[in-house]
């Protein structure tokens, strides 16, 4: 499904679009270390993390698309690099469970 897509269908707010891929699964987790280790290419990966440090996992796995949650905000310098990654932004007033689990019921795994 395309990013522009499932973010239409799941209520996600759009902070940065780069580009519309096909994600293909999905990802929850904010400790970088195990997100470097398990999350798939082509993924949308939900998180609390909002440093610039996860521009560089997303980007290093091959993630397209980061959904902070919670309400949370993304500062500027994350937003700058994911902007020069090409990584998609998105927040979510939800947490990272109910989120998921949204995208979850739209066949992504």
């Amino acid at each position: 499904m395309r990013i522009s897509e499932l973010s239409d269908k799941t209520g996600l707010k759009e902070i940065l679009f780069c580009a519309d891929h096909d994600i293909i699964h999905g990802y929850v987790g904010d400790l970088l270390s195990i997100v470097m280790r398990s999350a798939k290419a082509d993924s949308i990966w939900f998180t609390v993390q909002s440093h610039v440090n996860i521009v560089a996992v997303a980007a290093l796995t091959g993630v397209k698309a980061i959904v902070l949650c919670e309400g949370l905000e993304f500062d500027n310098d994350t937003i700058e690099k994911a902007r020069e990654e090409g990584i998609n932004l998105y927040v979510s007033n939800e947490s990272s469970y109910i989120a998921a689990g949204k995208v979850y019921e739209l066949g992504i795994r």
